[in-house]
């Protein structure tokens, strides 16, 4: 993974593998070029200068085998040189031409006007000042008889000396110097043609010289402002980078016209030098001098390296001030974003009206419209920047590319934001004016049975037109009225709040409340039409130009009041219209509107399947109006509609057999439990049906089908009716309870609605779980699905590592339960980012705990709503918070019987193993009295003694606390016979 900070990176540039390495190529051109000065310039001419230019001795040309001749001409002033000076003159000279390894030296000594005792005394200074390799001293003796003489003699007696120290031949004349050295090597005081200027000579030495000094400096200048360069810190601020930039340009500058300068002078020299060696007799002078001038290669390669270190350098220096200012424009756009995220995170806030959601909507709309147009845009650009920074080679392309990749994660994470607010307003905004058209319509309910004159309704005619004006009345009932509390709370599961369940249940409750006056109203008007009346006088009526007045808005209490009101002046009506009915039979009523109900929901379902649309997509002759991918997806969109017709088919016949027998309603029931499971089978296939609809709903196919059927209203309305209809029958059931209240039948009832709750709630459940993703087990072999809801949940483990991990997250987990039959799962709910017409929630899976594992604690210090769930001997603890109280209880109950049947599943086997034992080995016992006090089944809590809570623990686990006891010490091992440990704090 790439460096994930600004000064990571600032590090990393600093420490530039490319810049480093041409810092080191410069160092080395620079010790290369040191180098070279050390040798070319040993000993200056300035050192030995007046010597020098007295002509004491100088290069003269070549002899054998490449030798270099040194010529010590007659000079007054050569006994005078202090010895060390002579070193030093024989010292500059020998090494000007020794960077050729094994150089030798010849020696001319020319005396020819001098005596015996100076060329002894001048033969003993060179033997003990000459450094060189001294091949041969030529001496060319006085031409005087007498001095010669006497140098003869002289130099016999002396020769021994001699030799040992240097080889020294005494030549007679010039003629005899041609036998060692070429005439051509030779100058013209010696008989030769070589051509030799000395004042020549010491210009072209000290250009040499100078050069060298300057070449030295300016390689010092590099070397120290390459080091500068190199060991330069990096500023934080991009102002001061600039600055940065500018002085080492303007230095640097500066160095490359000092190199320019020299170089012009070494290329002078260099053509000079080239002069001088077109002339065949002049060579021994380039050769001598020639390597002195590849200074000037030296400097170009040192001048090269420079180079490629300052281009590297700087443009490190302009990457880096590149990305300090890309981190600033991404620090300031992914401030902005934070800001709208803050803007989006604050819209739902507080919005519980319609107003307000239609407030929210229109800030949602803009706040959208500003981040697509503005923010998002304007950070399409930074990543597009950053992208052409990476393809530059840029060295942060790791960061950059990072800071891209996070940038884009926070617009896609905005984008998505808005998306699922808007979706979420959207739902919430439908949901309320749904409520607010289910509150208008129980409001002209109520309006217009309070303007139903009770007189006007005596009559057969009169309670006719009553009765079909609360029929029209009730065919624009909203649909979320007749598709029930429960499916509703499950379609906006997603934006329900507390206060908005407050609100849905009132809208059911006046609802009820509606219906109830509704139906009663309708009972008294149907036995006014339906029987003779006679005249009648009517008690108390009211007067006809004081009709009620509409109130749009009241209470349930009110409902309450209006209900009762009803129902006495329906009770009234009837006692003294009815002939030969002292009273309603209510239950029978009910039984009948059941029956009824039955009828017209078999017969729909009839009309759809056999009559209707099932039918006719294989009628030959709607074959063209009828796509054929939907031809062969019928099982999609009626689901099991066909099974769940046969069944009620049947059901109703056992409906109307009870109708003279109301009390066996419930039996009846109970009877077909098991087949009102195809339901849950039905709504699980339920969003896929939607969804095909919804592809095709605009086919004229549907259109024709609906105009033969007559049908006012379309398809998905009779898709619904089963989920409709299973809605229904809890609130018969509840009915026809409250009116069998300590009757026979009633327990029957009561569990029949018990069992139609639980189908219910099942049903939703297995809604739930279709959507469960990344399980790889079978489901199936989990058991029955027995409640589904979600938590905050906190995880610890004993591991280390996971959990240092699990301590450091203070922000809970927000996880989806399943609680199975044996295992519960915990998943992580997810919204489908689709229209929000498909937008549907799923569940990632995460945990699977067995249930044979699987221990409570019921109680959490600190919050009500918290209890835990423990897994493997406390392995692992889950803290979960309920989002109420009652949701915990509920969870908790079923735990607990979960956890309670497994123990006794336990005691049964641990019984059956003792009893199978005494069996064999010939021995019995007689069964524990249940009455017993020391008999007693012990609590099925298990007590922490250290911490004083209470919890449940599976059987498994309550196994490996008890141990399996030893059958000699222990020959049965019932209930009175476990003994409990005390456990670990959790």
């Amino acid at each position: 993974m790439g460096p994930a900070s600004l000064q990571e990176e600032r590090e990393l540039g600093k420490e530039s593998k490319e810049e480093m390495e041409s810092y080191r190529c410069l160092l080395q051109a620079g010790s290369q070029l040191q180098s070279t000065l050390q040798v070319t310039v040993p000993v200056s001419l300035k050192e030995v200068g007046g010597y020098i230019e007295k002509q004491v001795a100088y290069l003269s040309g070549r002899g054998e085998d490449s030798s270099v001749i040194i010529t010590l001409p007659e000079c007054s002033a050569f006994s005078d040189i202090p010895e060390d000076a002579l070193a030093k003159v024989f010292t500059y000279l020998t090494l000007i031409p020794t960077r050729q390894p094994g150089v030798k030296f010849i020696i001319i000594l020319d005396r020819r006007l001098d005596t015996w005792a100076s060329i002894k005394a001048a033969l003993a200074r060179i033997a003990a000042s000459f450094p060189g390799n001294l091949h041969l001293v030529l001496v060319l003796r006085p031409t005087s008889f007498f001095h010669r003489t006497v140098t003869d003699i002289g130099f016999r007696f002396s020769q021994d000396d001699f030799m040992l120290k240097m080889p020294v031949v005494m030549l007679s004349s010039v003629t005899d110097l041609l036998r060692y050295i070429d005439e051509n090597q030779l100058t013209s005081e010696f008989g030769g043609t070589l051509d030799y200027c000395h004042s020549d000579w010491i210009v072209l030495r000290t250009a040499i010289e100078s050069f060298a000094v300057t070449v030295k400096d300016i390689a010092q200048m590099l070397q120290g402002f390459g080091t500068e360069l190199a060991e330069a810190e990096l500023p934080d601020e991009g102002k001061a980078i600039e600055h940065l930039l500018e002085t080492h340009t303007a230095k640097y500058k500066k160095l490359k016209d000092a190199i320019r300068s020299v170089s012009k002078e070494g290329c002078h020299l260099l053509s000079n030098l080239e002069t001088t060696g077109k002339d065949d007799d002049s060579q021994w002078d380039v050769k001598l001098d020639w390597e002195t001038v590849q200074l000037l290669a030296q400097l170009r390669d040192m001048e090269l390296a420079f180079d490629g270190f300052f281009e590297k350098h700087h443009l490190k220096l302009h990457q880096y001030l590149q990305l300090l200012r890309y981190e600033q424009s991404f620090k300031e756009m992914e401030l902005c974003l934070e800001h709208l995220m803050q803007q989006e995170r604050e819209l739902s806030i507080n919005v519980s009206t319609l107003a307000q959601t239609e407030q929210a909507l229109k800030r949602l709309d803009s706040l959208e419209s500003n981040a697509q147009q503005e923010v998002i845009s304007r950070a399409q650009i930074i990543i597009l920047h950053g992208h052409q920074l990476s393809a530059g080679h840029h060295y942060a392309m790791a960061l950059i590319m990072q800071r891209c990749n996070e940038l884009r994660h926070h617009c896609d994470t905005l984008s998505a934001a808005l998306k699922s607010k808007h979706s979420f307003l959207m739902q919430m905004h439908q949901l309320l004016l749904c409520l607010g058209q289910a509150q208008t319509w129980c409001d002209d309910g109520a309006y217009l049975l309070a303007n139903q004159l009770v007189d006007k309704s005596q009559s057969k005619e009169g309670a006719q037109i009553a009765l079909r004006e609360i029929d029209k009345f009730l065919e624009g009932a909203p649909s979320m009225l007749s598709s029930g509390h429960d499916f509703l709370a499950m379609e906006y599961e997603a934006v329900i709040t507390p206060h908005l369940q407050t609100q849905i249940g009132n809208v059911f409750e006046k609802h009820a409340a509606v219906q109830q006056m509704i139906q009663n109203r309708q009972a008294c008007l149907r036995k006014l039409a339906d029987r003779h009346v006679r005249p009648i006088q009517l008690v108390a009526p009211r007067p006809e130009n004081q009709p009620r007045s509409k109130s749009p808005l009241f209470s349930p209490k009110h409902f309450q009041i209006e209900v009762m009101h009803d129902y006495q002046e329906s009770r009234s009506c009837v006692s003294y219209s009815l002939d030969g009915d002292d009273s309603p039979d209510l239950l029978k009523h009910v039984m009948r509107e059941l029956i009824e109900t039955e009828r017209i929901y078999v017969e729909e379902l009839l009309s759809v399947l056999l009559q209707g649309y099932r039918a006719e997509m294989d009628n030959p002759s709607l074959s063209t109006l009828l796509p054929p991918i939907l031809r062969s997806k019928k099982d999609i969109l009626f689901g099991n509609m066909p099974e769940i017709y046969n069944f009620h088919s049947v059901f109703l016949q056992d409906l109307e057999g009870c109708l003279e027998a109301p009390e066996a309603v419930g039996t009846c029931f109970l009877h077909r439990k098991e087949s009102f499971q195809m339901y849950e089978m039905y709504c699980q296939n339920k969003p896929r049906s939607e969804a095909l609809w919804r592809q095709f709903s605009e086919c004229p196919f549907f259109s024709e089908c609906q105009k033969k059927l007559e049908h006012k209203l379309g398809l998905d309305s009779y898709l619904l009716k089963p989920v409709q209809r299973l809605t229904k029958y809890q609130l018969l059931l509840k009915e026809l309870l409250k009116y069998s209240q300590d009757c026979e039948g009633s327990s029957e009832l009561q569990e029949a609605l018990t069992a139609m709750l639980d189908l219910l709630k099942s049903v939703n459940d297995s809604m739930h779980q279709i959507a469960i993703t990344g399980y790889e087990g079978e489901i199936c072999e989990l058991g029955r699905v027995l409640m589904q809801g979600s938590f905050s949940v906190w995880i610890s483990h004993k591991r280390g590592p996971t959990r240092m991990k699990e301590l450091a997250r203070f922000k809970p987990m927000q996880r989806h339960f399943f609680l199975y039959e044996r295992a519960l799962l915990l998943c992580k709910r997810r919204e489908d980012h689709g229209d929000s017409s498909d937008k549907t929630p799923s569940y990632s899976f995460k945990h699977c705990l067995k249930m044979t594992a699987v221990g409570i604690t019921e109680n959490v210090k600190g919050d009500v709503k918290k209890f835990e769930i423990w897994y493997s001997g406390r392995e692992e603890v889950y803290v979960v918070q309920a989002p109420t109280v009652e949701v915990k209880m509920a969870w908790l109950n079923e735990l607990r019987r979960i956890l309670t049947n497994q123990q006794k599943l336990l005691r049964k086997q641990q019984r059956a193993s003792v009893s199978s034992e005494d069996t064999e080995s010939g021995r019995s016992s007689p069964e524990p009295q249940s009455h017993s006090p020391k008999h007693q089944p012990n609590r099925r809590l298990v007590k922490n003694l250290s911490r004083q809570l209470e919890g449940f623990i599976a059987a498994a686990c309550l196994q490996l606390i008890i141990g399996n006891g030893s059958h000699e010490h222990s020959p049965r091992l019932g209930p009175g016979n476990l003994k409990v440990r005390k456990l670990s704090s959790p």
